[in-house]
């Protein structure tokens, strides 16, 4: 699998997870201020930007590389910040309180299916 359709793939499994989860999807694969932002998604209470990491990984979940969310760096973190604080500027979302979540997504290697995926809700701050 390539890495292109490894992380569509982890996008999309990223994107049902929130709507299973009562999050309506606004946006996705949004580049605001020369950044990206995956997914942009609300619930009842927050706008929120997320940030998708998708590994592949064999019998066991763990990546030489080290886990997905790991690869949010705070060059990574600083660069979603500009782009959300540029989107809250084009938009009006005035009633809900924005969130920096990042979900990580594990396929398989062998069957090519998701794994395991896990969301961290305010993974980071601006």
């Amino acid at each position: 699998m390539r890495h292109n359709d490894v992380g569509k793939l982890g996008e999309d499994a990223a994107s049902k997870f929130l709507s299973k989860n009562g999050y309506k999807i606004l946006e996705r694969n949004i580049h605001i201020s020369h950044n990206e932002i995956d997914i942009i998604a609300k619930n009842k209470s927050f706008l929120v930007f997320v940030e998708v990491k998708t590994r592949t990984v064999g019998e066991d979940l763990y990546s030489e590389y080290g886990t997905p969310a790991s690869a949010v760096t705070k060059q990574k973190q600083m660069r979603i910040i500009t782009a959300a604080r540029a989107y809250l500027h084009m938009k009006n979302f005035s009633d809900l309180q924005p969130r920096l979540d990042v979900i990580e997504v594990y396929v398989d290697k062998a069957s090519g299916k998701i794994s395991k995926i896990n969301h961290f809700e305010d993974a980071f701050w601006a």
